[in-house]
């Protein structure tokens, strides 16, 4: 017998596996982009997303991306709405996304760093060697969540998330 879900299971389900534009490598859901799920007050549901910039360049890919899930699996009721307070913290990354960051090259910040500052003032742990003897070489990186970094023991450049 197949188990049924609630339509708010069912509705995280279709969109678990939404990877993010910029790093395709993550999900959506492992970033903390997808906020929540909820029932509004007219009986239907909707999908909270908050970017992780106010002005992401992606925003409008990762909502386009979710109405596809949602709509392929039978979801197109569903409406999604883009969420800005509170904003976006790294603090919202999943111990999975995390990893997955890490393995992908990217350093991302421990957690409890999100709200802290956003300076980074703190040393990058270096993605392909663990060295913390890191330096920031620009507060701008490959996207507008990322500064460059680079490791002053193996000299690999690497993106670091910023901490926000």
């Amino acid at each position: 017998m197949a188990t049924v879900l609630e339509p708010v299971d069912g509705i995280r389900a279709a969109i678990a596996d939404v990877p993010d534009p910029e790093i395709p490598v993550i999900t959506l859901a492992d970033l903390g982009i997808i906020r929540d799920i909820r029932l509004r007050d007219n009986g239907q549901y909707e999908v909270l997303l908050t970017p992780t910039y106010t002005g992401c360049p992606a925003t409008l890919v990762i909502e386009t991306s979710v109405r596809i899930a949602l709509d392929k699996a039978g979801f197109s009721d569903v409406s999604i709405r883009s969420v800005l307070s509170p904003p976006w913290t790294t603090d919202w990354i999943s111990d999975a996304g995390r990893e997955k960051l890490h393995a992908y090259g990217i350093a991302p910040p421990a957690r409890g760093d999100g709200r802290g500052t956003i300076k980074d003032e703190g040393p990058a742990a270096c993605p392909q060697c663990g060295s913390i003897n890191s330096t920031e070489i620009s507060r701008f990186g490959s996207t507008p969540c990322k500064a460059l970094w680079r490791c002053n023991d193996c000299a690999e450049p690497f993106d670091r998330f910023k901490c926000i």
